[in-house]
């Protein structure tokens, strides 16, 4: 009998320690299109700030690329237009940039990111007083967005994206 349970103590030791060393790790995290444009926008913000504005360029085309299939997968996802309207605004086409910032606000008018964004876009564009009604919708939130664009609508300050 206790050679028995001996051997069923081995077995179950043996198995359990051989199993562990054949189990895969944890897979990786696979990244969504959404993900990895949001990772190239960082990228391109750099460069960008480095006066690197050809890699910036080429950084903001695939970002958008990569949100425009994220927004055909998922549609209609505020922070995925947002960044559609920011890449697209970055590369230098403010009549479609403008468009998805105002789609996204149609899903959530609250949205800082695109309220700032919008707001900066209206300034460049030479709409003081748009850009002051974004300033308006930002202005309860306590938050980078609202002194941003303050800054930026009294000229104190260029935007840095």
């Amino acid at each position: 009998m206790k050679k028995n349970l001996f051997a069923v103590v081995i077995l179950l030791l043996f198995t359990t320690y051989s199993y562990a060393a054949g189990s895969d790790p944890k897979p990786a995290k696979v990244k969504t299109d959404y993900s990895k444009a949001v990772e190239a926008i960082k990228f391109a913000k750099k460069y960008e700030k480095k006066g690197k504005l050809e890699k910036a360029k080429k950084r903001y085309e695939k970002a958008q690329k990569l949100l425009i299939k994220s927004n055909k997968k998922k549609p209609l996802q505020a922070d995925t237009l947002n960044y559609l309207g920011f890449t697209t605004r970055k590369l230098g086409d403010y009549e479609n940039g403008e468009k998805y910032y105002l789609l996204g606000l149609e899903i959530d008018p609250n949205h800082k990111g695109i309220n700032e964004y919008l707001g900066e876009l209206y300034v460049a564009t030479n709409r003081i007083d748009l850009a002051k009604e974004r300033l308006k919708v930002l202005e309860s939130c306590n938050c980078e967005e609202y002194n941003e664009l303050k800054e930026i609508i009294a000229g104190t300050k260029q935007s840095k994206y």
